[in-house]
């Protein structure tokens, strides 16, 4: 599958990201959508993956949360017929690449325990104990940039 990776620049793109996680997050995963959605999305960079179909994933981008130039990467999320596909992986790329060009030398996340494995190959390091978020396990995680 050929699809396309890139910041979401209109109104139409951010509406994909949301329906994205809409579709993964709040059906999927039963994240109440009043705690899906944040106040932080407003200033947020958001990536997008489209395909043929249409969009495929989503990931965003948090800076100036976190200790001074490290980025936070949230949201991530690849649709069901997406999975497999290499789809995430090039979401968080993406992301890092945006986080470097904002002069950003790492990034931070917090996993679901389950997708450890997937951000321990893309580079990413936990830390800290595991904690309880939207009534599932997560671990915090970093990256060095560069």
């Amino acid at each position: 599958m050929t699809y396309d990776v890139r910041v979401a620049t209109t109104d139409a793109d951010r509406e994909a990201c949301f329906a994205v996680r809409a579709a993964v997050f709040v059906v999927e995963q039963r994240v109440p959508r009043e705690i899906e959605y944040d106040a932080h999305d407003a200033d947020a960079v958001h990536v997008l993956a489209t395909g043929a179909d249409g969009p495929l994933g989503t990931g965003r981008l948090l800076t100036g949360r976190a200790e001074p130039g490290v980025g936070s990467l949230g949201r991530l999320a690849v649709t069901r017929a997406a999975r497999g596909l290499g789809v995430g992986a090039a979401l968080v790329r993406a992301i890092e690449a945006e986080a470097a060009r904002r002069g950003l030398t790492a990034v931070d996340l917090h996993a679901q325990t389950h997708a450890l494995g997937f951000y321990e190959r893309l580079g990413y390091a936990p830390y800290g104990p595991e904690f309880d978020d939207a009534g599932m396990p997560h671990r915090a995680m970093r990256r060095t940039l560069g």
